[in-house]
């Protein structure tokens, strides 16, 4: 295998908050066993061996982790992980880490820890106070801005490349530009932000927090002037999803696999060892096995594994007559539901045909404007 790619839930649905809105803790309770513990060291070294002996010669190997939260496996977990992909790694394969936190554990130590082994740190952060210590609170049941807010100031100061996540609620989408400028503050230079998902069996959009498609479209459409004057004046931010839509006009593959057009070839590892396909069907019918098994490319090449990535190249019908196709594709899966003809149709298709005629002749112009400065 060219590239092994791993989302790893050391502490299972474990968390220290409780956030509202957690799509996988909803996840966790539609399966047999919502929490697989804390990864034990012996598993955490049976997943090391085996995605080093999956890898090619030229090769490379990614780490992230997800959760839950994390870091409640403790620091020492993660401090073991590290030195034994040292130990282990006598080809020398290229290896990188990340860790996607709600930020509430990070300390010092944490810091000079995640920035002496070149971790890119994911922080979630909903905008501001107002907006983030209403949906993201600790188990108290206190808000837990101010606290997030200094510790992703530590990460800073340890040298740690961060980036921030937030969660695009109904009351988050009201207010895009107030959320964009109130993240730029925080001296973070790069921004995600998700659609927050419904619990798996609610109607869409039956809960508080649901985030309706004419709210994420004005959404998108606001966060992009704002974004889109940055660019102008040339006080850049990268937004990730607006980046891979650029690159896309570019004729360069996105970068994630919602604007992509098909589902990531990766594996979700559970605190137990057991592997999934994709973060949001870390369920029992798309369980592919557990480690140690059988070998990874054996279950990269699994019924059940190729028979999930090519139920995500049948994208929704309309997507073929579509104007936006080409940037597009579909998006994510997981935002598909069986229409009344029968068929499919993402949840989010009027967002993006409201966003795209907004906003396509703009990512064109910066497409055509980074396509000279490469010299192409």
């Amino acid at each position: 295998m060219q590239f092994v790619n791993f989302l790893i839930k050391p502490a299972s649905s474990l968390c220290n908050m409780r956030c509202r809105y957690c799509f996988y803790e909803d996840e966790a309770a539609n399966r047999t066993m919502p929490s697989m513990g804390v990864m034990t060291q012996e598993t955490a070294d049976l997943l090391i061996q085996e995605a080093l002996d999956a890898v090619d010669f030229n090769g490379r190997i990614s780490f992230a982790f997800q959760g839950g939260e994390p870091t409640v496996a403790g620091l020492d977990f993660f401090r073991h992980f590290v030195a034994e992909v040292a130990r282990v790694n006598t080809r020398h394969i290229p290896v990188s880490y990340a860790i996607q936190t709600n930020g509430l554990a990070i300390n010092e130590e944490w810091a000079e820890f995640l920035a002496r082994n070149r971790f890119l740190v994911g922080v979630s952060l909903d905008g501001d106070k107002a907006l983030h210590d209403e949906f993201r609170i600790d188990a108290a049941g206190k808000g837990t801005w101010n606290r997030v807010r200094q510790n992703i100031t530590l990460l800073q100061r340890a040298g740690v490349e961060v980036n921030l996540l937030c969660v695009v609620t109904k009351r988050c989408a009201k207010s895009a530009v107030r959320v964009y400028h109130a993240l730029q503050k925080t001296g973070v230079e790069f921004l995600q932000f998700i659609p927050c998902l419904d619990p798996i069996e609610q109607p869409r959009g039956s809960m508080p927090y649901s985030l309706l498609p004419e709210d994420y479209g004005n959404f998108l459409c606001a966060l992009f002037d704002e974004w889109y004057r940055d660019w102008a004046a040339g006080h850049y931010t990268s937004v990730r999803l607006f980046d891979d839509y650029v690159h896309l006009a570019m004729g360069l593959p996105a970068g994630t696999c919602a604007t992509s057009g098909s589902c990531g070839a990766y594996f979700v590892v559970e605190g137990d060892g057991s592997l999934y396909p994709c973060d949001f069907y870390v369920l029992d019918d798309w369980k592919l096995g557990h480690l140690g098994e059988q070998p990874l490319p054996a279950l990269a090449k699994s019924d059940r594994a190729v028979r999930f990535l090519q139920n995500g190249l049948v994208h929704p019908a309309p997507c073929a007559s579509c104007q936006w196709q080409s940037l597009c594709f579909g998006g994510c899966k997981r935002d598909w539901y069986d229409s009344p003809d029968g068929g499919k149709q993402n949840y989010y298709c009027p967002a993006f045909r409201q966003f795209f005629a907004h906003a396509a002749s703009r990512l064109q112009q910066i497409a055509r404007a980074e396509l000279q400065a490469r010299g192409r």
